[in-house]
């Protein structure tokens, strides 16, 4: 049976006999089609659905950065196909995380819903349909994939400044001038005041430009901004503690497997340099009581904030880190040296250093 024939029962069971019989084509077909839409998700959700070929079992993680929910939620799939829903009463940003820790934004409205499709082996060309902005987000995503890395901060630039009312430009103010691995923090502050123009009742985006400003200290070459906060153990942590030859922060997440690989390496270095090395670790778990027993069972012999507060640790933004992974290197007088530098290139830096 057809979904045409489904609504035909339905349109059937709703009117007299009589006025079903007698009833115009062109009537028949507007009932059923409102029907129809009426069988999408309810007001007050919204809806993330679709299928991947080639994967059968798995899970995808989603994160909202601007407030759609707290904390980190979990995608099942289940022969390829997998479908999330979640409150929602005011549009809101969702990241898509795929087991390979690439991402994808999706845009959400209330009472809408999206279709995500694609391959799990080429996850750059995945589709997101549903709505317009999405289908908008989807273009322009398959416009950066066409381009060298080089071009990619023009691309989005140009579609940022075509576009400042967007809540993609939203997005991509932050993915690709904030967080980036090498921030261009002077850019981000010229295209939030594009935006902030032209979407004045946006208090995030206001939020955002105070926020920038504290970004501005993680920075190569500035001094490594003085912090305080408590340890997993309840000891202070400050920035005293980091009067080494060679000192690191890093933030890391056991769910993200980039910067677990960097917590080995920094494990494995310690070890070798002891003293001469010196680390700070942030987790952006949620669970700290889970985090202090893997800390404990692997014997990290250093410091770890985590205060289950996820991407909202305070620490984050006074040391101007927002990605994981995430690191500052930093000399013995209190000089950031390079900021966010890949697993290898930091083992590679701290040998260099300590040989």
């Amino acid at each position: 049976m057809t979904v045409l024939d489904t609504i035909r029962r339905m349109v059937r069971r709703a009117l007299p006999s009589y006025l079903f019989t007698s009833l115009p084509l062109y009537l028949f077909t507007f009932i059923s089609l409102y029907l129809l839409c009426s069988c999408g998700v309810d007001n007050g959700k919204f809806r993330i659905e679709g299928r991947l070929r080639n994967m059968n079992v798995g899970e995808f993680w989603v994160y909202s950065p601007d407030g759609g929910f707290d904390g980190i939620d979990t995608i099942p799939v289940r022969e390829g196909r997998f479908s999330y829903e979640t409150e929602l009463r005011n549009p809101a940003t969702f990241v898509v995380i795929f087991p390979n820790y690439s991402e994808i934004p999706v845009f959400g409205e209330s009472g809408k819903g999206v279709t995500i499709k694609g391959d799990a082996s080429h996850l750059k060309e995945i589709v997101v349909k549903g709505t317009d902005v999405n289908e908008e987000m989807t273009k322009l995503r398959m416009t950066i994939n066409r381009s060298m890395p080089p071009e990619i901060p023009g691309v989005v630039e140009s579609f940022i400044r075509e576009n400042p009312q967007s809540v993609i430009s939203n997005y991509l103010v932050q993915r690709y001038f904030i967080f980036d691995a090498k921030p261009n923090f002077q850019k981000a502050s010229e295209l939030l005041a594009l935006m902030v123009k032209e979407q004045p009742a946006n208090a995030r985006l206001e939020q955002m430009q105070k926020h920038l400003s504290k970004l501005r200290h993680g920075q190569v070459d500035s001094r490594l901004p003085s912090f305080s906060a408590t340890d997993i153990h309840g000891r202070k942590v400050t920035q005293e503690q980091l009067k080494s030859k060679l000192n690191v922060v890093a933030v890391w997440a056991t769910w993200s497997f980039q910067s677990t690989d960097m917590m080995f390496r920094l494990q494995r270095l310690k070890k070798e340099y002891g003293n001469q090395l010196g680390v700070v670790a942030v987790c952006l778990d949620a669970r700290p009581q889970d985090i202090r027993r893997r800390i404990e069972r692997d014997s990290l012999k250093w410091q770890t904030v985590c205060d289950g507060r996820i991407w909202e640790t305070p620490l984050l933004s006074t040391l101007g880190l927002e990605d994981v992974p995430a690191n500052l290197v930093v000399n013995d007088r209190g000089i950031i040296i390079e900021r966010n530098l890949k697993a290898q290139d930091l083992e590679d830096k701290i040998k260099q250093t300590l040989k």
